[in-house]
């Protein structure tokens, strides 16, 4: 009578089974994987320094900052950073711009050799660069930003510095290390374009159907709980 009952629960877990196999074993698989990774590594931050401590004070910085605001519309902050051996003054308003802070002229946007140099300064390895790119437009792992350099180095998870093109300073930090954590992501969270949309259809409809799954499964637990004692056979 039991069986008879569960029969539906049986087909409906067997079938659920085989459409949610792989993926579950996916999360499994990339929830290991990413909770094995810790973050510092993903970030990169073992392998290179996002920001430089300045090495410049106030003395400096010695341009007129009021002839500076003039040149910037609706300007709301001002930050004192540098380029190599250049102080530098960025107002940042309706765009941001640079000045450099001795002399207060407009910051030449600096060539590949620069750019080079400045990647090797926040490089905490001892590779050597293997290529260095100018990109109109970024990869996925920088958000499709425009007007960067992709400066990539010659050791064992390819380092990657992405670097503003106009300013020189570092956008972020790219490596195999973190694109093995981004596939095992887009493979947890089932958006397989753009990676950051963890209320997808796809994966609310899997979840769901896993649910579904797992009730299943505790159902036919009934038709032979671990409580109830097998009745012995005659001799």
């Amino acid at each position: 009578m039991i069986k008879t009952a569960l029969k539906p629960a049986r087909k409906i877990h067997k079938y659920l089974g085989y459409l949610l196999a792989l993926q579950i074993f996916a999360w499994l698989l990339g929830g290991l994987v990413m909770s094995a990774i810790p973050l510092e590594m993903v970030h990169g931050k073992h392998l290179a320094n996002r920001q430089l401590d300045n090495p410049y004070n106030a003395l400096h910085y010695s341009a007129s900052l009021d002839s500076l605001k003039q040149q910037v519309t609706g300007l709301n902050s001002i930050e004192y950073t540098h380029f190599l051996d250049t102080p530098i003054i960025k107002l940042n308003g309706n765009t941001s711009a640079y000045f450099n802070g001795k002399t207060g002229a407009l910051f030449q946007a600096p060539n590949q050799a620069k750019i080079e140099q400045q990647a090797k300064a926040h490089y905490l390895g001892e590779a050597q660069i293997a290529q260095a790119t100018f990109l109109a437009e970024g990869p996925r792992e920088v958000q499709y930003r425009k007007n960067i350099w992709q400066v990539v180095f010659a050791d064992s998870v390819s380092t990657t510095i992405y670097l503003d093109a106009d300013s020189g300073q570092v956008i972020t930090v790219r490596s195999t290390i973190w694109r093995i954590f981004d596939f095992f992501w887009m493979l947890h969270i089932m958006d397989y374009d753009e990676r950051d949309d963890f209320n997808n259809p796809l994966l609310i409809s899997f979840s769901a159907t896993s649910v579904l799954f797992c009730i299943s499964g505790f159902i036919l637990l009934l038709q032979s709980p671990p409580w109830r004692r097998r009745r012995r056979q005659p001799n």
